[in-house]
């Protein structure tokens, strides 16, 4: 049984039906990202009867159309809205949204006698060969239109001259293939069929097939798309605030541009969240659901007990969407959540490899909102479960489907009792002092394993490696390096000249430049002899430590082994398993004492 048919819509077809409400469009709510000149060679193509490529729609259940009627019938349009925004742009002469949320044309223009279309530019709105707007020609009477440009150009052959604009004219004709995908098939299979669509090269996401299906629930279904849109734009450009505030009138007196307006002003970067990150916050939120074709199914009143449509379950699921985008966007929220990532030690962006782990956190913070908690119990339980997922990669593979299971189980054990269970399952000794060990095997400085460990050691407050006075935490906003405790020029006359073995992020420790500099490439055997020079009253050459227990304290503090006096080259191995070992034992206590 096919899933899908075929058919041939002309040009003409496909526009009317668009403006009928019959199509759907969700890409006129966003930035047109094509070139003009990309518009340009559309109309090329059509004029010379190329293939434009295939148009997909999928019948939106629900969808509410102008004057607030609900549809039985109207399709999205999931793939082909940067095509079909041109040709309105080109052929209607309607607006698109520029890169500042203004309204903006794109004319285009053609010349009958050498049949080439260009962008409008100055020279070209000059001169009498050129149809200035082809927008006009489609608006016009032919006959008429081509009267008047043959008097406009005398010298041109008249003969010549119909023909162009005959052929031009027959691009309202021309014929696009338009894939319909079934009406009857599940949610998930259209959003699988939606993710593996490719336009220009770029893949899909599930997020844009949400993002399609909330934008046909008429003024209140754009506007909630364009709070999650703007949302994430401001939170990475909050100037562009007064652009939306000019050139959206609709969402301006939707009163949804008040709920974000504070973002004018935010300038953290530790999560500037993308559309398809509040997506699955939203999806957790409101529904309990991770995956995007859940969320497409819970908007399109899929019953699920039944597996039947039942539209009288739409208006509820988008006030269910409406309610947790409006927790989502709450600056109180958002700006305590952050703060609280923050004092775990999370100070940097830099810090924070797995989006989905900081999703997760948020939709757990802003879930155990509505249960009777107090705050610092909550915080305790996010921070908690912040670290574990970032431990146990909970965030990675399926996670749409753990995040699922982890709510249902919370709401059957409790968020506590819930997280325990994981923590003696999956956190127990020999996690500690085995796995943990294991996952820092490597040189990525991005593992989730060493990022915790630096996080423990910002909260701790942890000087850097031979600092008398300088925080780890400082280190991230003033000039500091990364050291190689063994160094690598050591380490590569000695033999070692693979970058994963030098690069090991146990031979890794924050320290000041100076005192890196001062290391150079000596072996700890003979850097560390002077450091202990200087504890015993010699002349400050690394660093400022001249206190043989300051010093101790500054190694345990950097999960530095008691060896360290006597390694070089041969004993890097012993080293790396020692740190290893140490730097475990640090992420521990700090978990444990979150």
């Amino acid at each position: 049984m096919s899933n899908y048919s075929v058919n041939q819509n002309s040009v003409k077809q496909i526009l009317a039906a668009i403006h009928d409400d019959r199509i759907a469009i969700p890409e006129l709510q966003r930035p047109f990202v094509w070139k003009s000149s990309q518009v340009r060679d559309l109309m090329d193509s059509l004029y010379k009867g190329y293939p434009v490529g295939y148009l997909i729609t999928w019948q939106s259940v629900g969808a509410k159309l102008k004057g607030g009627e609900i549809a039985a019938h109207q399709q999205i349009l999931i793939d082909g809205q940067q095509r079909v925004t041109a040709l309105r742009a080109a052929i209607a002469g309607l607006p698109v949204v520029g890169s500042r949320y203004e309204k903006k044309n794109i004319t285009i223009a053609f010349n009958p006698v050498t049949e080439e279309f260009a962008t409008l530019t100055p020279a070209i709105q000059k001169s009498s060969q050129w149809v200035h707007n082809i927008s006009t020609f489609f608006t016009s009477s032919k006959l008429t239109f081509i009267g008047e440009y043959c008097r406009n150009n005398p010298d041109e052959d008249p003969a010549k001259i119909e023909a162009s604009l005959e052929k031009l004219a027959a691009i309202e004709n021309a014929q696009i293939g338009v894939i319909s995908l079934d009406d009857h098939l599940p949610v998930e299979v259209v959003a699988e069929i939606f993710v593996r669509i490719n336009a220009k090269g770029v893949p899909l996401s599930s997020a844009d097939f949400v993002m399609s299906k909330i934008a046909t629930y008429g003024d209140e279904g754009r506007n909630l798309r364009k709070l999650i849109d703007y949302f994430c734009h401001l939170s990475a450009a909050g100037h562009a605030y007064d652009d939306i505030r000019e050139n959206d009138e609709e969402f301006v007196q939707s009163g949804m541009l008040d709920k974000i307006s504070w973002l004018s002003k935010y300038d953290d970067e530790i999560f500037q969240p993308t559309y398809s990150d509040i997506i699955r916050i939203a999806g957790l939120v409101g529904f309990n659901r991770g995956k995007a074709g859940s969320i497409v199914s819970e908007l399109s009143g899929l019953n699920p007990e039944t597996r039947k449509t039942d539209e009288s379950l739409i208006p509820g699921a988008y006030k269910k969407l409406g309610d947790a985008l409006s927790d989502i966007v709450r600056q109180m929220h958002f700006e305590r959540f952050l703060q609280m990532i923050q004092s775990i030690g999370f100070v940097s962006a830099d810090m924070i490899g797995s989006k989905n782990a900081l999703n997760f956190a948020y939709a757990l913070y802003l879930k155990l909102r509505q249960l009777d908690m107090t705050e610092p119990e909550r915080f305790r339980a996010v921070k908690r479960w912040f670290v574990m997922t970032l431990l146990t990669g909970r965030a990675v593979g399926s996670f749409e489907s753990i995040w699922e299971m982890d709510l249902r189980h919370m709401e059957e054990q409790g968020v506590e009792n819930y997280l325990r269970n994981i923590e003696e399952g999956e956190l127990g000794e020999d996690f500690w002092r085995v796995a943990l060990p294991q996952q820092l095997v490597t040189p990525s400085k991005r593992s989730p394993s060493f990022q915790v460990y630096t996080a423990a050691l910002i909260n701790s407050g942890a000087r850097g490696f031979l600092s008398k006075e300088a925080k780890v935490s400082q280190m991230f906003t003033s000039q500091s390096d990364m050291h190689h405790i063994v160094p690598k020029h050591h380490l590569i006359k000695n033999g070692i000249t693979k970058p994963n073995e030098y690069n090991q992020v146990a031979n890794l420790t924050l320290t000041e430049t100076h005192v890196n500099l001062a290391i150079s490439n000596l072996p700890p055997t003979e850097y560390m002899a002077r450091v202990l020079q200087q504890t015993d009253g010699g002349k400050l050459v690394i660093g400022e430590i001249c206190d043989r227990d300051d010093l101790a304290a500054n190694l345990a503090e950097n999960a530095i082994p008691d060896f360290v006096f006597e390694v070089t080259a041969e004993r890097y191995s012993e080293f790396l398993a020692e740190r290893r070992k140490q730097m475990a034992l640090i992420i521990r206590d700090y978990y444990q004492a979150l």
